[in-house]
């Protein structure tokens, strides 16, 4: 990829540095949620949710700092962590416990 940038003028260091920025994780919570109803439990403050924008609920934590995106199907993605081990954190956040 490199050598190709080079080629067409474009100068690339040779081993540039790497940093994570992102992780993203996902999960099955074996259930149908209700979106409306999770607005209301985890405060409308808390919460992103417009359905006719996004099938999805945003929901943002910290710590740790990351947003978890609930849908009615029972999927959840969580994105924004830094390292692998955030994304188990934010499950007592949402248990309550």
């Amino acid at each position: 990829m490199f050598s190709k940038m080079n080629s067409v003028g474009i100068e690339v260091k040779p081993k540039p540095q790497a940093t994570v920025q992102n992780i993203v994780s996902s999960a099955d919570l074996g259930c149908l949620l209700n979106l409306n109803s999770v607005c209301i439990a985890f405060g409308l403050e808390n919460v992103e949710y417009e359905p006719e924008q996004f099938p999805g609920l945003v929901l943002r934590l910290d710590p740790p700092k990351v947003a978890v995106l609930l849908f009615g199907s029972g999927k959840m993605v969580i994105t924004g962590s830094k390292t692998p081990k955030t994304p188990k954190t934010p499950s007592p956040a949402l248990s309550g416990n």
